[in-house]
């Protein structure tokens, strides 16, 4: 009896015992790790240092072993080079890359739509839009009818191909480039421009679990369930470099660089201006290698600058000033060759830095005029015109008194002691005066 309740009893235990497992089946085991995906934000104009930012991330993402690497994009468009670089790395990433146009409000238009597409998924928010993606700005100036033809089918052509092995809308591309097209998330969704509509990042990922995608090392289904999100921030370094290939930001370190340099010129061995204006031109010299430069324009500001340095050498009465300040603003409006708005100048910094720059210019020259006017107090120059007293009647000879000092002095006629005389001649260590 004993020997039988203790068989009940370890077959009561076993039954809980799997009934426990059935219910915690984890039980005992390590919990498999949750897939990490990275997040990037890219909400300025596409440009080199823009480049290398996401091609940068790209590699880190792989080497550190994260699942994916999501890209929320807010873009106005940008520089075309700078674009197909983006475009490459996309289309070889070794890792899953989504571009998720985001927040609400946000834009992927002209280069950003090429790199929406180009993205191995491509997500929208609501109340995004896409497209506009028709070619300029690309960096070589004004272009005749059949030159803007050829660059315009070359950019279809591109776009094609990229829609093609993405397996997004040709048709849409075409548009897009073509007509300068732009449409909605929903309208994006609906042509098969996108993959998803979400409104933030976790809905997503949770949209892009188990979707298949095609990597250059082959096909991966995506595992996003219950996926971490690591908020990856630009470094110093990027973000430095993303705002020096602002042109609002070059054009201001332009103009200060070559404001510091007159200064300099103008009162030598101040030095602090001549230091920051050197340090400002080198950084933006290095900011217009990244952007669409009409060196016309960069000439006809140093022009202004060239004009404004000849006015304290040569009176024009003001006529040097004047073309300098003409040269200056043609060659600010002119700086930048690209129609895109974001690569141009805004007007709301352009013009109170001309107002600013044109009267530090005008400023300088009216102190060193005036400097270079102003009556002479020292050395021969200084003595004429001073007035004195005579000590002795002076004609060939005699002494007078003046500005503290006694002199020897001599008339062409005789001046009578104790009268009121100027100093009309220095003459060595004589003076030659006139009765007042």
């Amino acid at each position: 009896m004993l020997k039988r309740i203790e068989m009940v009893t370890l077959i009561f235990t076993v039954m809980l015992f799997s009934a426990w497992l059935a219910v915690f089946p984890s039980y005992g085991e390590d919990k498999a790790p949750s897939p990490v995906f990275d997040v990037i934000t890219v909400n300025s104009a596409i440009t080199p240092p823009v480049a290398e930012y996401i091609l940068h991330n790209i590699n880190e993402s792989a080497k550190g072993g994260a699942e994916g690497l999501v890209i929320l994009l807010d873009t106005p468009g940008g520089l075309d080079l700078a674009m197909r670089d983006i475009v490459k790395g996309l289309l070889n990433a070794p890792l899953p890359v989504i571009v998720f146009v985001f927040p609400s409000g946000a834009r992927a238009a002209s280069a950003g739509a090429i790199i929406t597409v180009a993205a191995n998924l491509a997500a929208m928010a609501p109340g995004t839009n896409i497209g506009a993606a028709h070619p300029v700005g690309l960096g070589i100036g004004k272009m005749d009818k059949t030159m803007a033809k050829k660059v315009e089918n070359d950019a279809v052509a591109y776009g094609k191909s990229i829609a093609r092995q993405r397996g997004r809308s040709e048709k849409w591309v075409e548009k897009a480039v073509r007509k300068s097209e732009s449409i909605t998330a929903e309208e994006a969704l609906r042509l098969g421009v996108i993959d998803f509509v979400a409104t933030d990042v976790h809905q997503l990922l949770e949209q892009a679990d188990n979707k298949e995608i095609t990597l250059p090392s082959g096909k991966r289904v995506l595992k996003t369930k219950g996926a971490v999100v690591n908020d990856k921030k630009m470094g110093v370094r990027h973000r430095v470099l993303s705002a020096l290939s602002d042109p609002n930001i070059a054009y201001i370190l332009l103009l200060l660089g070559l404001a510091g340099l007159y200064f300099e010129l103008a009162h030598p061995g101040v030095i602090f201006p001549g230091v920051i204006g050197a340090i400002s031109l080198i950084l933006a010299f290095f900011a217009l290698q990244t952007l669409s430069v009409n060196y016309a324009g960069v000439l006809l500001i140093l022009l202004g600058i060239i004009l404004f340095i000849a006015e304290i050498k040569v009176i024009s009465h003001g006529i040097l000033t004047i073309g300098g300040i003409i040269s200056l603003m043609i060659g600010s409006l002119i700086l930048f060759a690209s129609p895109d708005p974001a690569l141009r100048v805004s007007l709301k910094i352009m013009i109170p830095m001309l107002a600013i720059i044109s009267l530090f210019f005008a400023g300088v020259i009216a102190l060193v005029l005036n400097a270079q006017m102003r009556k002479h107090i020292t050395g021969e120059e200084g003595m004429i015109g001073r007035e004195g007293r005579t000590i002795t009647d002076v004609y060939k000879e005699g002494k007078v008194f003046i500005k503290g000092e006694y002199w020897n002095a001599f008339s062409d006629v005789l001046v009578e002691k104790g009268k009121a005389v100027r100093v009309v001649k220095v003459d060595g260590l004589r003076i030659r005066v006139e009765e007042i």
